[in-house]
């Protein structure tokens, strides 16, 4: 109690605690939670407590969702746990949602949430957890789990996901002394036990469930020793013993509900017994008055679990199989669906059940858009079961691999798929199954793998399509022609996405946008076809955000932002794991646009959000990091995400060349214009112009001549795009000694931070010619770059204008390094978010007032809460109307810019 006292302290200072108590079947771990909740509402707490069930993996959140609605506060209001629903086929933004909600709710009390029995927590339950201690850091919430020890169960899950300097517990509850098991007899006897029945509960081992059950009866005078599957010694007998004198209807009962689980439903007993309902009531009633079962007229409940596990193991095997087969059969007969009846597939299967197979086939089916980890535990089992001669193996097979990719397992799949091509499949089943790993294998870079799995001499008997959608990634992996334009709609797509990727590498913008527009059109089409299916298919909302970073580089970057959010703001398509893609797009544009701390903002939450949900990290989103360290002349924290990156076998030659360029080294500028000729990084034309103005102040007429040829043919393959054509105007300016003309075609162009670097290249060069109009380009150059936050430069700037008599503006503090906490450690864009917050907002009506996504909105929102300190909007909402009544030029919110 100690330790969890101290968790409620921690909560109680606005910081999130968790404590796991862990221990065997019956040593008191619930006890201890009915203690916590009962310790926390004392000290003022909103406590609310549930327990997982062995079924629960079956229903998303249904060990985490009573805890959220039960007690006479539920932390969360009918509304809001319906409005939950919806979310659980997108699990990261359920997630979100419901972390919002808690730390909303946690404002008004400090919250304790305990669940019980968690090693049986569903997979969703698990997830939300292991998202929700991320993200309430800062909450005065506290979670309290019991488990029995189980090695990467879901409570090592919850755990593993959580930072080492977060405020974790464990607690293992070990057996009872002696004389404490002597204290519990003479706290249900009133007197001390006799020698005999002593020595009866220190046979116990100091379990306090096996004394009190002892002591009630229920274990019987000999021990009949360990009958394993974790029930304790002594029990099985016991419960031999209490219903040896009970009528063979209750007896039958008594099994019926042991092989329902912990929990069951009067009609489904009569339905499993052949009686009606209404003749139970006896048999129940004598169940009840032997200790074994409860009635709260709803369902029908064991005492406790270990009680229920002694019945059905005194049953004997084929019995057991015989009744889970009846339960199989009532299940999908009453319209509960296949899933409700896989447990009992699961416990009375053997291999060659043709019907087991086709059963769990099916619920795997119907639970992998919300349960996916259940879905793959039984196509597996399914995949165990089926004869080796049936005629269906290879189609669960291919179920398998599908529904492992679904469920995002894709290493597994890989392996699952060359064992399988170790035996003999149709040429079909080969293709389908290694086009299944391929649209991955493309998305996260693994081109020499793609390559390697889709040249296969196997495959010459696979249907046409099939084959001419492995040739289609073969050019994707090898970057060589697609060939002829295929009639099957999805290798068509493929052929037109290695097609703008070509285009993409020869910098022809325009053209590489045709190309997926017509890619996703195919794309679309290829899901309405008969035929082989959609394996290997790319989804168009990929391809979407693919064409929307090269909309950027077309000087359409506001209206790619624009076309994002409502993506995301309606969903980007049926995959809820699309999260962390949306944010790479969204922090490359934000950069391009010259926002840092949105930039910043975005591919932080796309960083979170791929580790969340176990995803490959978008190289771009160390680049992004890397260039917003670099304008605001933050070096360390730039060699931190490069090294970040390159642990993580991501290289940044790029990022390491930027930083050699920032230290002034003389062959620097040179290896950067190397790099970006040779490689793809977010606009590599305002990193060629930084090559070439710092190869210019040194004198490397080489370099100057090399980013002048490549920034020139970009801009002649891109006719018409400002940007491109401004940054080649203003690297040819510098050779000859004429930078001004670029400034008026980058006037023209979404690009502030090129058009400031333009205005600075003015600038020095009218101060090198002793013209007094240089303040003025270089004071709009050091304007420029302070709306963006690119510190670095605006203090480059600053130093220039010295001379001629420009000092900073008085009050500017974008020249002040940010203060870590408090009002002035928060970006432009965090007092925009408070403001809106402080006003009403919502995150969705926030998003949309700032043409942001509603999840960067709470990104926002929670570093806000960090820096400042609070814990909740009605504390922020105080806090932003406190300062605007204190004199002076206030908070600057959302009002500014």
């Amino acid at each position: 109690m100690g330790t969890v006292l101290a968790a409620l302290r921690h909560a109680q200072s606005g910081r999130s605690a968790l404590v796991v108590v862990r221990g065997e079947p019956g040593i008191g771990k619930s006890a201890l939670l009915g203690a916590s909740v009962d310790q926390a509402s004392a000290l003022g707490f909103t406590a609310t407590a549930a327990a997982a069930h062995e079924t629960d993996e079956l229903s998303p959140l249904a060990s985490l969702g009573p805890a959220l609605r039960c007690g006479p506060l539920p932390l969360l209001n009918s509304q809001q746990f319906l409005d939950l629903a919806p979310l659980t086929v997108q699990p990261l933004w359920l997630a979100e949602h419901l972390a919002v909600l808690l730390q909303r709710r946690a404002g008004s009390t400090p919250l304790l949430i305990a669940l019980d029995d968690a090693q049986w927590a569903d997979p969703l339950t698990t997830f939300v957890l292991r998202i929700l201690l991320g993200r309430l850091r800062s909450a005065p919430i506290a979670f309290l789990l019991g488990t029995r020890p189980a090695a990467g169960g879901p409570a090592d899950q919850v755990v593993g996901g959580m930072e080492r300097n977060r405020w974790v517990r464990w607690i293992d509850l070990a057996p009872l002394r002696d004389e404490a098991v002597l204290a519990v007899a003479v706290d249900h006897l009133g007197h001390a036990a006799g020698p005999e029945l002593a020595q009866r509960l220190l046979g116990t081992r100091g379990n306090p469930f096996l004394a009190v059950a002892l002591l009630r009866g229920l274990i019987g005078p000999d021990d009949a020793g360990d009958h394993g599957d974790d029930l304790p010694a002594g029990l099985l007998d016991g419960v031999r013993r209490r219903t040896a004198g009970a009528s063979e209807r209750c007896r039958a009962l008594l099994r019926a509900a042991g092989v329902l689980g912990v929990q069951s439903r009067l009609d489904d007993l009569a339905q499993l017994l052949g009686e009606p309902a209404t003749q139970l009531t006896g048999p129940l009633e004598e169940a009840i008055g032997l200790g074994l079962l409860t009635d709260d007229g709803v369902t029908i409940t064991f005492r406790n679990e270990l009680l229920r596990r002694a019945v059905y193991q005194d049953m004997p095997p084929s019995a057991r199989a015989a009744m889970h087969r009846s339960v199989v059969a009532h299940l999908i007969a009453s319209g509960r669906g296949h899933a409700a009846a896989a447990p009992h597939v699961l416990a009375s299967a053997v291999p060659g059940d043709a019907t087991a197979v086709r059963v769990l086939q099916r619920a795997a089916k119907e639970l992998l858009r919300t349960m996916a980890v259940t879905a793959v535990t039984l196509i597996q089992r399914a995949f165990e079961l089926v004869a080796d001669d049936d005629p269906e193996r290879e189609e669960v097979a291919r179920d398998v691999v599908t529904i492992l990719v679904t469920a995002r397992h894709h290493d597994e799949a890989a392996v699952f798929v060359d064992r399988l091509l170790e035996g003999a499949v149709s040429p079909g089943t080969a293709a389908v199954t290694q086009l299944s790993l391929a649209p991955h294998l493309w998305s996260t870079g693994r081109l020499g793998e793609l390559a390697g799995r889709t040249r296969d001499p196997r495959f010459t008997g696979a249907a046409p399509a099939l084959r001419a959608r492995l040739a289609a990634y073969a050019a994707l992996a090898t970057g060589s022609d697609a060939g002829e334009v295929a009639p099957d709609p999805v290798a068509r797509s493929l052929q037109l996405v290695a097609r703008a990727e070509q285009a993409e590498r020869a910098g022809e913008c325009g053209a590489a946008r045709g190309y997926y527009e017509q890619a996703r059109a195919a794309a679309e089409e290829g899901l309405g076809e008969d035929g082989p299916g959609e394996a290997g298919s790319l989804h168009a909302s990929r391809l979407e955000l693919r064409e929307l970073l090269v909309r950027g580089r077309l000087d359409d970057i506001n209206g790619a932002l624009a076309r994002l959010a409502d993506l995301d703001a309606h969903g980007i398509d049926s995959d809820p794991w699309q999260a962390p893609r949306v944010a790479v797009v969204r922090a490359v544009l934000e950069l391009g646009a010259g926002r840092l701390d949105a930039a910043q903002a975005a591919a932080t939450a796309a960083l979170q959000w791929s580790g969340d949900i176990g995803d490959t990290v978008d190289a771009r989103l160390w680049h992004v990091l890397v260039l917003v360290a670099f304008h605001r002349g933050e070096p360390s924290e730039a060699r931190s995400r490069i090294a970040d990156a390159e642990r993580r076998g991501v290289p940044m030659p790029v990022g390491r060349a930027l930083l050699a360029l920032d230290e002034d080294e003389p062959r620097a500028a040179a290896g950067l214009v190397r790099e970006l000729a040779a490689g793809a990084v977010p606009w590599p034309e305002e990193l060629l112009v930084e090559a070439a103005c710092a190869a210019h102040r040194c004198g490397d007429s080489d370099t100057l001549h090399a980013a002048d040829d490549v920034l020139g043919a970009l801009a002649a393959r891109n006719p018409g795009v400002a940007s491109m054509a401004g940054a080649a105007a203003l690297t040819h300016g510098l050779l000859i000694g004429k930078p001004a003309g670029a400034v008026d075609l980058l006037r023209q162009a979404p690009r502030p931070l090129l058009l400031a670097r333009s205005e600075e290249e003015v600038g020095r060069a009218a101060l090198d010619r002793g013209d007094p109009s240089s303040a003025e380009s270089l004071q709009r150059a050091r304007d420029g770059f302070a709306a963006c936050g690119a510190t670095a430069a605006v203090l480059r700037v600053q130093r220039l204008l010295q001379p001629v008599g420009a000092r900073r503006p008085r009050g500017s503090a974008e020249s002040r390094p940010r203060a870590a906490t408090g009002w002035e450690s928060l970006t432009t864009m965090e007092r925009r978010v408070a403001g809106l917050i402080a006003d009403g907002h919502t995150n969705r009506s926030a998003a949309a007032e700032l043409h942001l996504s509603p999840s960067t909105i709470n990104t926002h929102l929670r570093a806000v809460f960090t820096k400042l300190g609070v814990h909740s909007r009605v504390q922020l909402a105080k806090l932003v109307l406190s300062r605007a009544d204190e004199p002076g030029p206030g908070p600057a919110l959302h009002h500014e810019g």
